[in-house]
């Protein structure tokens, strides 16, 4: 029996909603709390703190490697 295939081999059911059906369908409103876009970001001032950052491990590692051979 060549029936409408369905990837399981299960016939569709009546009260299943076609492919076709679902395509037609509208997106749905997102649901609950949407987050406010975020804020814009100044990428000057971001490598400054990570130049910064990058500094200050280079001087911790370099302190605690003279610790090391003292």
């Amino acid at each position: 029996m060549a029936s409408r295939g369905r990837r399981g081999g299960a016939p569709a059911r009546e009260d299943e909603p076609r492919r076709e059906e679902w395509a037609e369908q509208p997106a749905l409103a997102p649901q609950g709390h949407v987050l406010p876009p975020p804020p814009p970001v100044d990428y000057g001032v971001f490598m400054q703190g990570l130049v910064q950052a990058m500094q200050t491990q280079a001087h911790t590692q370099a302190a605690l490697q003279a610790q090391l051979e003292a």
